[in-house]
């Protein structure tokens, strides 16, 4: 990434403050179910707001190009992962920070490899194939309250291991996770009308390759 113009700074400000209160409010909101036409049992209020990260990045792909999209992931993981440890569970901030850096890389790499197709295509490809992904990482090391297979050592054994205090919170993950991912390819295709709404008024990038 090249020299940062006022702008570019100004911009990078906005997509890194953006992605923090998504992940943050996320993060605090999956501990809460949706308790609403009956889905209390399928969805939490975090499934709401978390898709919109794979929204911010792609934005920041457009604008900063793949070498500045990961700055925004990478400190957008930080800066998230320490306010979570704070205000949600250790063990929702492990399973978040995981979940988040993986999918949002993939998601980085999916939506490079398709920049020069039609613009909706790759923040829409993207955003499938990167959720499904993040959806496995996170419900999994979040609420799976089990022995680890082929190992008889949980989750909160490996925590406890290492100093931190865990208590799994009893969910039922798995259908959580299946109602998380359908929220998130409902919100895939949703998000397509904001992100050529912002990308038609998007300063030009000043630089392109990673």
């Amino acid at each position: 990434m090249s020299t940062l113009t006022r702008f570019d700074r100004r911009d990078f400000g906005i997509a890194l403050a953006a992605m923090t209160l998504v992940v943050l409010a996320s993060n605090i909101l999956v501990q809460y179910p949706f308790g609403h036409l009956g889905l209390g049992d399928y969805l939490t209020w975090g499934a709401f707001t978390y898709p919109f990260s794979f929204l911010i990045t792609d934005l920041s792909n457009r604008r900063f190009g793949t070498a500045g999209a990961r700055r925004v992931v990478y400190a957008g993981f930080v800066l998230a992962v320490i306010l979570s440890v704070a205000l949600a569970t250790p063990r929702i901030a492990i399973a978040s920070g995981a979940a988040f850096l993986v999918a949002q890389l993939l998601d980085i790499r999916i939506f490079a490899s398709l920049r020069n197709r039609a613009w909706w295509l790759p923040p829409f490809v993207s955003s499938v194939i990167s959720s499904a992904l993040d959806t496995a990482l996170f419900f999994s090391i979040a609420f799976y309250c089990g022995a680890i297979p082929g190992t008889g050592v949980a989750i909160s054994d490996l925590l406890g291991a290492v100093g931190i205090a865990d208590s799994c919170i009893a969910l039922p993950w798995t259908k959580l996770a299946i109602a998380d991912y359908g929220v998130k390819l409902l919100l895939a295709a949703l998000s397509i009308a904001p992100y050529g709404a912002i990308l038609a008024v998007m300063r030009r990038p000043s630089f392109q390759k990673a």
